[in-house]
Parts: C-alpha cells; structure tokens; sequence
C-alpha cells in the first residue's frame, strides 16, 4: 500500500479509498477587456494593417469559439491555411459565428 499523504513526515493510509482514472476538461472563454485583434495585435477601434486609412471599412467578425478578429485579418489568415482553416487562438476549426 502507498502512502495518501505526508504529514510531518508521518505517512498516512486510507484503506478504503482506493486510486481511479481522471479525466482533465480545460475551457477557454474570450476575455471581453481584449480590445486588440488576435493576429495583428493592433487595436479595434482602429485599422489593420491592410486599411490604409482610419476610417476605411474594417468591421469586427467573430467566430464560433468567441474570438474575434478584423474581417481583412481573419481572411487573410483563412485562405492562407493550406488544409482546413483553425482560428489562430484556440486552433478549433474556423467557422463564422452566426
């Protein structure tokens, strides 16, 4: 028998519990104080890299696992996946959210 736990380098036994299989489950959620795109690290309340002028249409797009990204950003990313396109953040499969 093992011991179940040190206590000033005494060892303790529990005879009834007995050791079992564990299964760790991770969630991630998007943090909403996140005010940056996830790919060009620049703010959204101002252009990508691909608007040349503040202003120019650059809307905010979301995808199914909460994160979101510049349309022009999460695009360019998109068709640059050589297989099946993951979002940058979580790597999940890419879907728009709806």
């Amino acid at each position: 028998m093992n011991c179940l736990f040190f206590l000033d380098s005494q060892c303790y036994y529990v005879s009834w519990l007995r050791k079992t299989e564990w299964h760790a489950v991770a969630s991630w959620t998007w943090d909403a104080q996140d005010e940056t795109c996830g790919i060009c690290r620049m703010p959204f309340d101002g252009c990508c890299p691909d608007c040349k002028l503040p202003g120019d249409d650059c809307p905010l797009i979301w995808g199914a696992c909460n994160h979101s990204f510049h349309l022009h950003c999460i695009l360019k990313w998109v068709n640059s996946q050589t297989s099946q396109a993951h979002c940058p953040m979580c790597r999940r499969e890419w879907q728009f959210k709806e």
